[in-house]
């Protein structure tokens, strides 16, 4: 699964760990996060997101 960055402060998401303390278990791909998660540390919409390239 790929790894998502926020375009605005650099928060990573990363499946593997999800984001358990907004309710995102591990394991969960991006594109299964529901539509009106944002980024835990800076609060932006996924859309703000884009695909981290290794």
């Amino acid at each position: 699964m790929k790894k998502y960055i926020c375009t605005v402060c650099d928060y990573v998401y990363d499946p593997k760990i999800g984001d358990p303390d907004s309710g995102v278990a591990p394991g969960t791909a991006f594109e299964d996060i529901p539509d009106d998660w944002v980024c835990p540390d800076c609060g932006v919409a996924k859309e703000d997101f884009e695909v981290l390239e290794d």
